[in-house]
């Protein structure tokens, strides 16, 4: 099975976000998915589906990404606003608490679509009543887990980027643990950077954002987040029974193939 992961659109109403617009990169994605992965069984984008949170952007999104030829399953980051989210997408599953976490079946496991928005904060945060959510979704569900989130619970080395990260990353683990040999894989957003690693024996992955990337500033300053232009990408997942891989896929990248 092939999926696709997006993150981090940022997607504005009108005008230029750091002098790029973000639609047109997603628009540019979105033509990529169709024309050179259109056998993908779906889109998964995890957060930050726009800038500002508001009802122009969440518009401009729809838009573009209703021009996809596969199903596409949307998780809120810290950028986004449930309640504008909420109004533009009213079909998108949310817990009996409004959050915006669901779990759908595949035929390699139970995939489970976490929200960790915090209102105010760039920080993430994964509440009691979520964690009761989440507790009773892995207790019921057979087989094994891929799990999608915003914000990651783990340290990158980002020092600006650790700073907002998932703030009860401890209490998540505790629900999590039990199931642990069950989880395939963690994808994350938020950090606008290819990441691969494994936490506490969790393999995971993060994508780079659409508009524009952090830095790989590795200097110990939790005040300054240095930004670039690298380019767009987004993750090209398969399955298989016994493994997973990740490829990114600079979809901007124009040099032609040539063979070896």
């Amino acid at each position: 099975m092939k999926f696709i992961h997006l993150t981090d659109t940022h997607v504005i109403g009108s005008g230029l976000l750091y002098g790029r617009d973000p639609a047109e990169r997603l628009r540019g994605a979105v033509n990529s998915i169709n024309q050179e992965h259109g056998d993908a069984a779906f889109v998964v984008l995890t957060g930050d589906m726009t800038h500002w949170g508001d009802a122009e952007a969440y518009a401009r999104l729809s838009g573009e990404i209703g021009k996809l030829e596969m199903p596409v399953h949307l998780m809120v980051g810290n950028h986004d606003d449930t309640p504008a989210f909420a109004k533009a997408f009213p079909q998108a599953p949310r817990d009996e608490n409004g959050f915006v976490q669901t779990g759908f079946d595949t035929e390699f496991g139970r995939f489970l679509l976490l929200d960790t928005k915090d209102v105010g904060t760039p920080a993430g945060a994964y509440c009691a009543a979520r964690r009761d959510w989440l507790r009773r979704a892995l207790e019921t569900a057979d087989g094994p887990l891929v799990l999608f989130m915003h914000h990651p619970p783990l340290r990158t080395g980002i020092a600006a980027m650790d700073r907002i990260m998932l703030q009860e990353a401890e209490a998540f683990f505790d629900v999590i643990a039990p199931h642990k040999a069950r989880i395939r894989h963690l994808f994350f957003g938020h950090v606008h950077r290819a990441i691969f690693g494994n936490w506490r024996g969790i393999s995971y992955s993060c994508m780079r954002g659409l508009n524009h990337q952090v830095a790989l500033d590795l200097v110990d300053d939790p005040t300054r987040i240095a930004a670039t232009f690298e380019p767009p990408a987004f993750g090209v997942v398969l399955l298989y029974p016994d493994q997973i891989v990740v490829h990114l896929h600079d979809y901007t990248d124009s040099s032609k193939p040539f063979l070896l």
